[in-house]
């Protein structure tokens, strides 16, 4: 018989108040079972009048204040996000049946903390992130290894290429998280988190 936590469900939803260790420990489990990308999060974004986009992007950090991931700043996310700072993530792990929706607003990350990060990419990443211009129309594949070509020579020094200031990350600061676990007959099972005044409040949800 499989053991319940004390809402009555799955004990992997565990007894937690604080839904970023939940997070942590949904998140490692995948780390283990997923092939590919176990960070990889579905990112929702609407811009100023409300058309909503969604793409494929990698968290990079997260902590109990902000999930980080990064971008560059010209592109339709970023875009969005300046327009609309409301965001939402979802995380899908196919191997565990689990998903992860988190909601909440997002902030640009300080110049210190995307250098930081941009020093420990690939070469090759760092040089498209010169390369590329992100979402903008591109005539030909020709065109963009013409760009990456001009940027090689131009930083041929593969220990010394500065960020460009046009690339750098967002933090999603979370005011909603929902656990789910796939269940049979679509019987799902959900918790949700919901912070006000800097407290998390919890509870279940209908499948």
């Amino acid at each position: 018989m499989n053991q319940k936590n004390s809402l009555g469900l799955d004990i992997c939803f565990k007894d937690l108040d604080n839904p970023i260790d939940l997070f942590t420990e949904w998140f490692e489990k995948a780390k283990k079972t997923e092939i590919n990308d176990p960070n990889a999060l579905s990112l929702a974004t609407s811009d100023n009048k409300g058309v909503p986009s969604a793409r494929m992007v990698l968290l990079k950090n997260f902590n109990e204040q902000e999930f980080t991931f990064y971008t560059n700043l010209n592109s339709k996310k970023s875009e969005d996000l300046k327009q609309n700072p409301n965001a939402s993530m979802c995380f899908y792990w196919k191997s565990l049946k689990r998903q992860i929706r988190i909601s909440g607003t997002v902030t640009k990350i300080s110049d210190e903390i995307a250098d930081e990060y941009y020093s420990s990419r690939s070469y090759g990443s760092k040089i498209g992130a010169w390369a590329s211009n992100q979402s903008a129309v591109l005539n030909n594949r020709k065109e963009l290894f013409k760009s990456i070509e001009k940027f090689k020579k131009k930083f041929s020094d593969k220990n010394n290429i500065t960020r460009p200031n046009y690339w750098s990350g967002w933090s999603l600061k979370p005011l909603e998280i929902e656990f789910w676990l796939q269940v049979d007959d679509r019987l799902h099972e959900r918790l949700k988190y919901k912070k006000k005044n800097e407290i998390w409040n919890k509870f279940l949800l209908n499948p």
